[in-house]
């Protein structure tokens, strides 16, 4: 069932199934109502999945896997943690988890804003693309593997083998970096390098004075494979 109050709608999803609800989403976006609230999602899977049209969409609970994947326009809150692959494929528009995210944390995201408001697992950012993805506390090993566009920002620690093969992007660590993988280098940091990060975590309450940051790039020393080298990769 979902009940209209002033500039929003809830759903309560007690009794839905997850298409239901992403049939009730779609089609409330297609009405432009504005604001629309999840009751009870009980860490349903694939909640707001395709969505091309702007809605802002607040989830009170936790979610499973893959929610507000392959989605664009839209704005998600949710109020919980989340499963793996949150914002996976993400094309535009915010999503924000107000507590831990699983492992792929905006997997192959190629667009917009993903705020960890917590920790992340393993390989957040995995192939990343273009998208931001700030995660205030640490990430887990493997982040940020085979990053091709895009910037991440862990605010934490960052797990072993950061950035494995990267091919392009910029990645930000205010807490220790327990290993870097292959092809990934550290570079001192700039003005406009602080003036990013001030400008992306001041939205979030947060002051990149209070971290001592450190630069990730590719050092594109492994672009072409090279037989007599294959122990470098």
């Amino acid at each position: 069932m979902h009940q209209t109050i002033p500039q929003q709608t809830l759903i309560d999803c007690t009794n839905l199934t997850t298409r239901e609800i992403n049939q009730k989403l779609k089609a409330l976006a297609s009405e432009s109502i504005p604001t629309v609230k999840l009751l009870n999602p009980a860490g349903r899977h694939n909640l707001a999945v395709g969505i091309t049209q702007n809605i802002a969409i607040s989830i009170e609970g936790p979610v499973g896997y893959y929610c507000g994947g392959l989605s664009e326009n839209i704005n998600i809150e949710v109020f919980g943690d989340c499963g793996w692959s949150v914002g996976e494929n993400f094309m535009s528009g915010n999503i924000t988890i107000h507590g831990n995210a699983s492992a792929n944390a905006a997997a192959s995201a190629q667009g917009g804003k993903i705020c960890v408001l917590g920790h992340a697992g393993a390989r957040a950012g995995i192939s990343l693309k273009g998208a931001t993805i700030i995660v205030t506390g640490n990430v887990g090993y493997g982040s940020a593997f085979m990053m091709q566009q895009g910037c991440m920002i862990v605010c934490g620690n960052a797990g072993a083998n950061l950035a494995d093969s990267i091919y392009d992007g910029v990645i930000f660590v205010g807490g220790e970096i327990n290993s870097l993988g292959a092809d990934a280098k550290l570079e001192p940091m700039n003005n406009a390098d602080w003036q990013l990060l001030e400008q992306e975590l001041s939205i979030l309450n947060i002051s990149a004075k209070n971290y001592n940051f450190k630069k990730v790039i590719c050092a594109k020393q492994l672009y072409h494979f090279k037989a007599k080298d294959w122990a470098n990769y």
